[in-house]
């Protein structure tokens, strides 16, 4: 089939033809051509290093237990070692031109119009691999990756762009990743992992390393950088604003309570996007991340939106409740002991009957839990959840929530409808959904489909025409060049954001 005649039956491209502003896909995956990639491994490490990736991409892909991932293992050995299901197939590959389209890049410039969209980011599936591998090695294998992603879209800048993997095992290295991906190779989008698993020292210090190593995934904890970690992650939000460079993750949950049968994965799957990222987001938050860096943009991706608007109302009703002037509510050194005794008194004769308590013995036994639960009253701002954030009021969770973060919405999620429902979230706020195909995973098995999936939503009345053009345009505009005014330029989306703007400034003319 000719490009021409593709293009043709293509719904996406169908409804882009409709539109008077450009598609911008926040989330395209894209696949390695592994003996491409490895060469460039081996330029950096030999081939000690491509043995590193090798060993971490078993590792990522496959839950082993003595050597037998899932499939290999009998049912009686998944319960026995609590083998968390994982998934059959995880790509498109039926869809033979699809497949061929996620792995070369010229042909997915050729076929972009088809897909609808007039610029993507991607995401290589590999870009985060070398997650797992050895400190001395980390490193150099992330700066070989990146780097061999850059070059193969350099030449299709104008409307593809990579995103840079950087790793946030300590500050310092995200730091010198994040500038080698910027300064020297050119990339300006930065996707990192949500969360840093790490020991936690009481139990880790008990074991050898080696012996620590096998109850590791049932002893470790989740630093999510902005609350409660090791380390002080400032200097590397700084350098991202610094650096004009938006943050993105896809992170997940799947393996963690509640997320980890050993028989189902959709089970697994439903929902861990939105879980991992709001763990991400809530910790940025509390944490007074956006507040000390309010020009800092993150995007969480296949998660949906809906769960950013859930947490901005949640996060609105209980700062009502629980700021620190209306804890005193619930503070039980200001029950009134008078009161309560004359109200037993009047009114609690059948069940006290028989019992002779004093005004404080009395009180302490209604206060019951609430009284005696703590063993010393709290210090300074122990109980100022809101106090990092710097909340004060309502509108402040505004501008740290909702103006700080952006959430990838695939292109049939309906609960997208919650993001723009400025009725139901507080000071009458839209979410910042951004349109999120994930082509090249298996929730896509045609990449000609999700524009006119999401615009369907429109058809439905599930969102408005004025909602649509926020999730494919404005809102990823926003993302990008609120980090970065210049993400734009020299790309096929500068020329077309003129032309709108030229458009706008006739009509206004014509007007007065």
């Amino acid at each position: 089939m000719t490009e021409y005649s593709r293009l043709k039956t293509s719904p996406s491209a169908a409804v882009r033809a409709t539109l008077d502003y450009p598609v911008i896909d926040t989330d395209v995956h894209t696949n390695d051509f592994t003996p491409a990639l490895e060469d460039y491994i081996a330029n950096y490490g030999g081939a000690k290093l491509v043995d590193e990736l090798r060993k971490t991409e078993a590792s990522r892909l496959n839950s082993k237990v003595g050597g037998k991932d899932w499939y290999q293992q009998t049912p009686e050995e998944r319960q026995y070692n609590r083998t968390i299901r994982s998934p059959w197939w995880a790509r498109v590959t039926r869809n033979t031109l699809d497949l061929a389209t996620y792995t070369l890049p010229a042909l997915l410039y050729e076929r972009q119009a088809e897909q609808g969209s007039d610029y993507s980011v991607l995401f290589p599936n590999n870009v985060l691999a070398p997650t797992g591998a050895s400190p001395e090695n980390r490193q150099a294998l992330q700066r070989a990756v990146n780097h061999y992603h850059a070059d193969i879209y350099r030449k299709y800048s104008d409307r593809l762009t990579p995103v840079a993997g950087i790793l946030m095992n300590t500050p310092q290295e995200a730091i010198e990743e994040l500038e080698f991906a910027v300064k020297v190779l050119g990339l300006k989008v930065a996707n990192i992992p949500g969360g840093v698993k790490r020991p936690i020292k009481a139990i880790a210090e008990k074991y050898p390393a080696d012996k620590y190593s096998e109850i590791a995934k049932y002893a470790s904890y989740i630093d999510f950088y902005g609350l409660d970690s090791e380390y002080d992650y400032d200097p590397f939000w700084a350098k991202a604003v610094e650096l004009g460079v938006p943050i993105t993750t896809h992170y997940g949950s799947q393996g963690w309570t509640g997320r980890s049968s050993i028989s189902n994965y959709m089970n697994n799957h439903i929902g861990h996007f939105a879980d991992g990222s709001q763990a991400f987001a809530k910790a940025l938050f509390f944490g007074g991340v956006t507040k000390r860096f309010p020009q800092l943009r993150v995007a969480m991706l296949e998660g949906g939106s809906d769960w950013g608007a859930h947490v901005y109302i949640h996060l609105v009703d209980r700062f009502s409740k629980r700021n620190i002037k209306a804890l005193q509510n619930y503070n039980p050194a200001l029950t009134n002991s008078d009161e309560l005794f004359e109200l037993f008194e009047r009114f609690g004769g059948e069940i006290t009957q028989g019992y002779s308590l004093g005004k404080e013995e009395l009180t302490k036994t209604v206060l019951g839990s609430s009284f005696s639960r703590h063993s010393r009253a709290p210090i300074g701002s122990e109980l100022e959840d809101f106090a990092a954030a710097g909340i004060e009021t309502i509108e402040d969770i505004r501008d740290r929530w909702v103006n700080s973060f952006f959430f990838g919405s695939e292109s049939d999620d309906r609960t997208i409808a919650a993001a723009f429902n400025d009725k139901a979230n507080p000071l009458g706020v839209k979410i910042n959904a951004i349109y999120s195909s994930d082509v090249g995973h298996w929730d896509v098995p045609d990449l000609t489909s999700p524009l006119a999936e999401s615009w369907d939503l429109v058809k439905e009345g599930v969102i408005s025409e004025a909602d649509f053009k926020s999730y494919v345009f404005a809102n990823p505009y926003k993302f990008y060049t609120q980090a970065n005014p210049d993400f734009f330029k020299g790309t096929a989306i500068e020329s077309k954001v003129a032309n709108i703007e030229s458009s706008q400034v006739d009509k206004s003319l014509v007007v007065a």
